[in-house]
């Protein structure tokens, strides 16, 4: 069992991208997902992260609870 508090920065970490808390921030701001589709498919993902999203959803990793909340986070619109 994984016993460290995962945060979104090492989220955008995993992710290849820029993880300070503006960055972040920016990312979320700049890019929008739709009610209805899955944040896997998400067309500003690379398709190495695209896999990682989609591998720690299917394996309910610890990464999970983060990808919710970011998906969450995208669709504020």
């Amino acid at each position: 069992m994984h016993t460290s508090y995962l945060a979104m920065p090492e989220l955008f970490a995993q992710l290849g991208l820029e993880n300070s808390n503006l960055a972040i921030a920016r990312f979320i701001q700049l890019h929008y997902l739709p009610p209805q589709t899955p944040i896997v498919n998400a067309p500003f993902w690379s398709s190495s992260q695209r896999r990682f999203l989609d591998e720690c959803l299917q394996q309910d990793s610890d990464w999970c609870e983060l990808v919710d909340q970011l998906d969450s986070r995208l669709r504020r619109h």
